[in-house]
């Protein structure tokens, strides 16, 4: 999961993105350390940042080795 990549390069803190997601700061704290989360939390947490699920969920690392 790319959430704290993502919500850094846009310039956002935790409480900022909490206000634009509605998902607890303690989720968001959670999915950015277990790097996982339910599907309806990353829906909120793309809408949020503007980014697909693709974009949020997707290992990018794994499609370039390919």
């Amino acid at each position: 999961m790319n959430l704290k990549e993502i919500r850094l390069e846009r310039g956002l803190s935790v409480p900022q993105l909490v206000e634009l997601s509605g998902v607890p700061r303690r989720t968001i704290q959670e999915v950015e350390k277990r790097d996982t989360c339910s599907v309806n939390t990353a829906i909120k947490l793309a809408d949020a940042l503007g980014v697909t699920l693709d974009e949020l969920c997707r290992d990018t690392t794994a499609i370039q080795e390919k």
